[in-house]
């Protein structure tokens, strides 16, 4: 840690210089921008797994959102489709992710000093060992959050037409919906399409118009996939980090993918904030859903 003096010495001094080099790989046999394609791959099925195996043990009952039996009898879709049409829309992404950051320039590395002297100059009054965290964790975790909300709007109003236009729903979004009862490993189960513009593209765009380094995308990609395992686990549990920091959680989609709650709570994965300003954040009475049928079910909106 510099004291003051020498840290008055970093500001005051020439800019450093500074050699690029190309960053080293995380892991030696996969340049980082594969790796991110991998993790995302890898952490849908390790957390899908963990829910799967507290389903299969019946390890937390007194959280569940639904009854065992309700997945059986209430969804319309077998558990082969499901992990058929979910390979191939991670098939799919990773074609496109591989496409996409084939030409990327390498990451590089060794200008951070001079970088970090140019944050001094511009905030003279911020302790330098601030500037530091700031350049080094503070602008990354701005950078994901930006994309976490650029995320968010893309799907909320792409998941909003595929429930306002009839022939959207139908011939896309009503795949998804064959899932009355969630749960984790069916989280990506949507028809390719869908799954392509809305995931993949969308994911896509937040990584690139948020400014993300490889590194930065990599967290956001595995987070992002996380979330929504998480979102489908079909358990509303109160010492899970991601269901309390956010109140886009699986007992809130869980409600949208119920008939009384089909037109409500569109916003995922992260926020709801879209949903609040424009009103569609179901109203009705806290938890009513939870182990009970709905009285209709129908296969079209």
């Amino acid at each position: 840690m510099m004291n003051y003096s020498s840290a008055e010495l970093f500001r005051s001094s020439p800019p450093p210089t500074f050699e690029l080099h190309e960053r080293a790989r995380l892991v030696p046999i996969m340049e980082d921008k594969y790796l991110a394609l991998f993790l995302t791959v890898a952490i849908y099925w390790v957390a899908s797994c963990f829910f799967h195996l507290i389903d299969a043990y019946d390890l937390l009952p007194q959280y569940r959102i639904h009854t065992p039996a309700e997945v059986t009898s209430r969804n319309k879709v077998t558990v082969y489709e499901v992990m058929r049409d979910v390979l191939l829309q991670q098939v799919v992404q990773t074609i496109v992710g591989i496409t996409i950051t084939y030409f990327d320039p390498p990451d590089y590395t060794g200008m951070e000093a001079y970088e970090i002297w140019l944050l001094a100059q511009k905030l003279p009054r911020l302790p330098l060992p601030l500037v530091a965290l700031l350049y080094s964790y503070g602008f990354s975790a701005m950078r994901i959050i930006l994309a976490f909300f650029i995320l968010d709007t893309w799907q909320y109003f792409l998941h909003r037409a595929m429930h306002t236009s009839r022939y959207l729903y139908r011939t896309f979004h009503s795949r998804h919906h064959r899932l009355y009862v969630p749960y984790a490993f069916g989280a990506l189960y949507n028809h390719p399409f869908e799954g392509l513009l809305m995931d993949t593209i969308g994911a896509g765009l937040a990584m690139k118009l948020s400014g993300q380094s490889v590194r930065e995308a990599l967290i956001f990609f595995t987070f992002s996939t996380l979330k929504t395992v998480d979102d489908h686990c079909g358990y509303a549990l109160p010492f899970d980090p991601l269901q309390i920091l956010f109140q886009n959680n699986a007992a809130y989609h869980d409600i949208h993918h119920q008939q009384f709650g089909i037109k409500t709570n569109f916003s995922q994965p992260f926020f709801i904030v879209w949903d609040r300003w424009l009103g569609t954040q179901y109203k009705g009475p806290n938890k009513q859903h939870i182990g009970r049928r709905d009285p209709v079910e129908k296969k079209d909106e």
